[in-house]
Protein backbone atom coordinates (compact mmCIF):
# COMPACT_ATOMS: atom_id res chain seq x y z
CA UNK A 1 0.00 0.00 0.00
CA UNK A 2 1.21 3.26 -0.67
CA UNK A 3 1.59 5.61 2.32
CA UNK A 4 0.19 9.04 2.49
CA UNK A 5 3.91 10.58 2.44
CA UNK A 6 4.59 8.96 -0.97
CA UNK A 7 1.10 10.16 -2.14
CA UNK A 8 2.09 13.71 -4.41
CA UNK A 9 5.80 12.95 -4.23
CA UNK A 10 7.58 14.45 -7.33
CA UNK A 11 10.05 12.79 -8.85
CA UNK A 12 13.51 13.90 -8.75
CA UNK A 13 14.42 12.18 -12.30
CA UNK A 14 11.31 12.25 -14.11
CA UNK A 15 9.03 15.38 -12.40
CA UNK A 16 6.18 12.24 -12.46
CA UNK A 17 3.31 13.39 -9.29
CA UNK A 18 2.31 9.86 -7.38
CA UNK A 19 -1.12 9.74 -7.58
CA UNK A 20 -3.13 7.93 -4.80
CA UNK A 21 -3.83 4.73 -6.77
CA UNK A 22 -0.31 4.00 -8.16
CA UNK A 23 1.20 -0.09 -7.62
CA UNK A 24 4.96 1.06 -7.28
CA UNK A 25 6.31 0.76 -3.96
CA UNK A 26 6.46 3.84 -2.26
CA UNK A 27 10.26 4.16 -2.56
CA UNK A 28 10.20 4.15 -6.32
CA UNK A 29 8.50 5.88 -8.70
CA UNK A 30 5.91 4.75 -10.88
CA UNK A 31 6.63 6.36 -14.11
CA UNK A 32 10.73 5.86 -14.46
CA UNK A 33 10.83 3.40 -11.98
CA UNK A 34 13.96 5.08 -10.40
CA UNK A 35 14.52 4.66 -6.09
CA UNK A 36 13.72 7.65 -5.05
CA UNK A 37 16.45 7.64 -1.95
CA UNK A 38 19.16 6.26 -4.22
CA UNK A 39 18.54 9.03 -7.46
CA UNK A 40 18.95 11.95 -4.93
CA UNK A 41 21.98 10.77 -2.94
CA UNK A 42 23.59 10.40 -6.78
CA UNK A 43 22.58 13.54 -7.02
CA UNK A 44 24.14 14.98 -3.61
CA UNK A 45 27.06 13.37 -4.25
CA UNK A 46 27.29 14.61 -7.75
CA UNK A 47 26.63 18.29 -6.13
CA UNK A 48 29.13 18.08 -3.71
CA UNK A 49 31.57 17.63 -6.66
CA UNK A 50 31.05 20.10 -8.82
CA UNK A 51 29.41 22.76 -6.66
CA UNK A 52 32.61 24.95 -6.00
CA UNK A 53 33.64 25.09 -9.74
CA UNK A 54 29.52 26.37 -10.41
CA UNK A 55 29.43 28.15 -7.63
CA UNK A 56 32.48 30.33 -8.57
CA UNK A 57 31.15 30.35 -12.23
CA UNK A 58 27.86 31.50 -11.25
CA UNK A 59 27.94 33.99 -8.85
CA UNK A 60 30.65 36.38 -10.52
CA UNK A 61 29.00 39.04 -12.46
CA UNK A 62 30.26 38.41 -16.24
CA UNK A 63 32.76 41.91 -15.82
CA UNK A 64 34.93 39.20 -13.27
CA UNK A 65 34.27 35.87 -13.90
CA UNK A 66 37.60 34.34 -14.11
CA UNK A 67 36.67 32.32 -16.81
CA UNK A 68 36.04 34.73 -18.89
CA UNK A 69 39.09 36.23 -18.54
CA UNK A 70 40.96 32.51 -19.10
CA UNK A 71 38.56 32.62 -22.03
CA UNK A 72 40.39 35.92 -23.20
CA UNK A 73 44.07 35.76 -22.39
CA UNK A 74 44.26 32.09 -23.64
CA UNK A 75 42.62 33.68 -27.28
CA UNK A 76 45.10 36.84 -26.84
CA UNK A 77 48.22 33.99 -26.48
CA UNK A 78 47.29 31.80 -29.61
CA UNK A 79 46.65 35.45 -31.46
CA UNK A 80 50.05 36.54 -30.36
CA UNK A 81 51.90 33.29 -31.44
CA UNK A 82 50.00 33.41 -34.73
CA UNK A 83 51.09 36.90 -35.19
CA UNK A 84 54.64 36.42 -34.01
CA UNK A 85 55.11 33.53 -36.45
CA UNK A 86 53.84 34.51 -39.16
CA UNK A 87 50.91 32.20 -39.47
CA UNK A 88 48.67 32.43 -42.21
CA UNK A 89 45.10 32.75 -41.81
CA UNK A 90 44.60 29.38 -42.69
CA UNK A 91 46.69 27.78 -40.35
CA UNK A 92 44.56 29.68 -37.78
CA UNK A 93 41.16 28.24 -38.97
CA UNK A 94 42.89 25.12 -39.60
CA UNK A 95 43.40 24.78 -35.86
CA UNK A 96 39.93 26.65 -34.78
CA UNK A 97 38.22 24.17 -37.16
CA UNK A 98 39.85 21.27 -35.12
CA UNK A 99 38.42 22.88 -31.91
CA UNK A 100 34.94 23.65 -33.07
CA UNK A 101 34.35 19.79 -34.23
CA UNK A 102 35.14 18.94 -30.91
CA UNK A 103 32.56 20.85 -29.31
CA UNK A 104 30.22 20.16 -31.84
CA UNK A 105 30.95 16.36 -30.81
CA UNK A 106 30.77 17.25 -27.59
CA UNK A 107 27.69 19.33 -27.77
CA UNK A 108 26.21 16.16 -30.00
CA UNK A 109 27.05 13.24 -26.69
CA UNK A 110 25.89 15.78 -24.45
CA UNK A 111 21.76 15.98 -26.39
CA UNK A 112 21.94 12.29 -26.50
CA UNK A 113 23.17 11.78 -22.71
CA UNK A 114 19.68 13.88 -21.67
CA UNK A 115 17.89 12.55 -18.94
CA UNK A 116 15.04 15.27 -18.49
CA UNK A 117 15.09 18.17 -21.16
CA UNK A 118 12.81 21.02 -21.56
CA UNK A 119 11.09 21.55 -25.72
CA UNK A 120 9.82 25.34 -24.22
CA UNK A 121 9.83 27.34 -27.75
CA UNK A 122 11.54 24.56 -29.69
CA UNK A 123 9.73 23.15 -32.62
CA UNK A 124 10.61 20.37 -35.49
CA UNK A 125 9.23 21.01 -38.71
CA UNK A 126 6.79 23.99 -37.54
CA UNK A 127 5.36 21.97 -34.82
CA UNK A 128 5.60 21.77 -31.31
CA UNK A 129 7.37 18.22 -29.93
CA UNK A 130 7.01 16.79 -26.78
CA UNK A 131 10.34 15.62 -24.23
CA UNK A 132 10.55 12.36 -25.33
CA UNK A 133 13.70 10.00 -26.21
CA UNK A 134 12.61 10.00 -29.66
CA UNK A 135 13.22 13.85 -29.82
CA UNK A 136 16.17 13.70 -28.20
CA UNK A 137 17.31 11.47 -31.18
CA UNK A 138 15.81 13.52 -33.81
CA UNK A 139 17.26 16.47 -32.61
CA UNK A 140 21.11 15.33 -31.93
CA UNK A 141 21.10 13.57 -35.29
CA UNK A 142 20.05 16.55 -37.16
CA UNK A 143 22.62 18.63 -35.12
CA UNK A 144 25.27 16.28 -36.30
CA UNK A 145 24.50 16.74 -39.82
CA UNK A 146 23.31 20.31 -39.91
CA UNK A 147 26.41 21.42 -38.21
CA UNK A 148 28.65 18.31 -39.63
CA UNK A 149 27.65 19.61 -42.94
CA UNK A 150 28.95 23.74 -42.18
CA UNK A 151 32.25 21.96 -41.63
CA UNK A 152 32.90 19.67 -44.19
CA UNK A 153 31.73 23.05 -46.39
CA UNK A 154 34.49 24.84 -44.47
CA UNK A 155 37.23 22.12 -44.33
CA UNK A 156 36.88 21.89 -48.18
CA UNK A 157 37.29 25.74 -48.31
CA UNK A 158 40.22 25.82 -46.17
CA UNK A 159 42.25 22.87 -48.23
CA UNK A 160 41.30 24.46 -51.42
CA UNK A 161 42.24 28.26 -51.05
CA UNK A 162 45.17 27.33 -48.95
CA UNK A 163 47.12 24.15 -50.30
CA UNK A 164 49.47 22.93 -47.08
CA UNK A 165 47.46 24.21 -44.04
CA UNK A 166 45.97 20.87 -43.44
CA UNK A 167 49.24 19.47 -43.68
CA UNK A 168 49.53 17.10 -40.55
CA UNK A 169 52.56 18.77 -37.90
CA UNK A 170 53.52 18.15 -34.82
CA UNK A 171 51.71 21.39 -33.51
CA UNK A 172 48.44 20.90 -35.45
CA UNK A 173 48.80 17.56 -33.34
CA UNK A 174 49.30 18.82 -30.05
CA UNK A 175 45.86 21.46 -30.61
CA UNK A 176 43.96 18.15 -31.86
CA UNK A 177 44.48 16.59 -28.68
CA UNK A 178 44.59 19.30 -26.50
CA UNK A 179 41.02 20.14 -28.00
CA UNK A 180 39.57 16.63 -27.59
CA UNK A 181 40.97 16.17 -23.98
CA UNK A 182 39.52 19.81 -22.85
CA UNK A 183 35.98 19.26 -24.64
CA UNK A 184 36.03 15.60 -23.39
CA UNK A 185 36.51 16.78 -19.26
CA UNK A 186 33.46 19.49 -20.68
CA UNK A 187 30.98 17.22 -21.97
CA UNK A 188 31.43 15.34 -18.66
CA UNK A 189 31.43 17.88 -16.63
CA UNK A 190 28.26 19.48 -18.19
CA UNK A 191 26.60 16.05 -18.72
CA UNK A 192 26.24 16.26 -14.62
CA UNK A 193 24.96 19.09 -14.65
CA UNK A 194 22.38 18.82 -17.10
CA UNK A 195 21.29 15.79 -15.25
CA UNK A 196 20.50 18.28 -11.74
CA UNK A 197 18.26 20.12 -13.83
CA UNK A 198 16.25 20.26 -16.69
CA UNK A 199 17.93 22.22 -19.36
CA UNK A 200 16.42 22.90 -22.85
CA UNK A 201 17.08 21.22 -25.96
CA UNK A 202 17.07 23.37 -28.14
CA UNK A 203 19.34 26.21 -26.85
CA UNK A 204 22.12 23.20 -26.49
CA UNK A 205 21.54 22.63 -30.07
CA UNK A 206 21.79 26.05 -30.98
CA UNK A 207 24.98 27.23 -28.74
CA UNK A 208 27.52 26.10 -30.63
CA UNK A 209 26.66 27.60 -34.09
CA UNK A 210 28.05 30.85 -32.58
CA UNK A 211 31.15 28.77 -33.95
CA UNK A 212 30.09 28.95 -37.36
CA UNK A 213 30.20 33.01 -37.40
CA UNK A 214 33.84 33.62 -37.70
CA UNK A 215 34.59 30.89 -39.69
CA UNK A 216 31.63 31.73 -42.32
CA UNK A 217 32.32 35.66 -42.09
CA UNK A 218 36.04 35.60 -42.79
CA UNK A 219 35.51 33.44 -45.93
CA UNK A 220 32.28 35.67 -46.61
CA UNK A 221 34.24 38.56 -46.88
CA UNK A 222 37.66 36.99 -48.22
CA UNK A 223 39.94 37.81 -45.71
CA UNK A 224 41.97 34.59 -46.47
CA UNK A 225 43.98 37.13 -48.62
CA UNK A 226 44.24 39.81 -45.63
CA UNK A 227 47.34 38.04 -44.24
CA UNK A 228 48.50 39.39 -40.53
CA UNK A 229 45.35 41.80 -41.06
CA UNK A 230 42.96 38.78 -41.63
CA UNK A 231 44.77 36.46 -38.70
CA UNK A 232 43.75 39.79 -36.22
CA UNK A 233 40.24 39.80 -37.76
CA UNK A 234 39.29 36.30 -37.45
CA UNK A 235 41.15 36.07 -34.09
CA UNK A 236 38.76 38.96 -32.48
CA UNK A 237 35.39 37.29 -34.35
CA UNK A 238 36.68 33.90 -32.72
CA UNK A 239 37.31 35.46 -29.24
CA UNK A 240 33.65 36.62 -29.12
CA UNK A 241 32.17 33.41 -29.78
CA UNK A 242 34.30 31.75 -27.30
CA UNK A 243 32.44 33.95 -24.60
CA UNK A 244 29.21 34.34 -25.94
CA UNK A 245 29.08 30.56 -25.67
CA UNK A 246 30.30 31.19 -22.40
CA UNK A 247 27.30 33.45 -21.61
CA UNK A 248 25.08 31.11 -22.71
CA UNK A 249 26.21 28.19 -20.35
CA UNK A 250 26.44 30.88 -17.66
CA UNK A 251 22.53 31.62 -18.07
CA UNK A 252 21.86 27.43 -18.47
CA UNK A 253 23.48 27.38 -15.00
CA UNK A 254 21.61 29.95 -13.04
CA UNK A 255 18.51 28.06 -14.74
CA UNK A 256 20.01 24.90 -13.16
CA UNK A 257 20.14 26.41 -9.94
CA UNK A 258 16.72 27.72 -9.55
CA UNK A 259 15.47 24.15 -10.70
CA UNK A 260 17.94 22.36 -7.77
CA UNK A 261 16.21 24.77 -5.09
CA UNK A 262 12.72 23.81 -6.35
CA UNK A 263 13.58 20.13 -4.70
Amino acid sequence: MTSSRAINARCPKCSHVRGPHELAPAWQCPACGIAYHKYRAAYEQTTTKFAPLVASNDAAPLAVDSSVWMLLVANGVVLAIALVADWRLADLMSVYWIQSVAIGGSYFMRILSLEKFSTENFRINGRHVDPTPETKRQTAFFFLLHYGGFHVGYLIFIATEAPGALNVDIGLLVCAIAFIVDHMYSYRYHRELDRQGTPNIGTLMFTPYLRIIPMHLTIVIGALALDSAGVLFFGLLKTGADVGMHIIEHKILGKRREQESAW
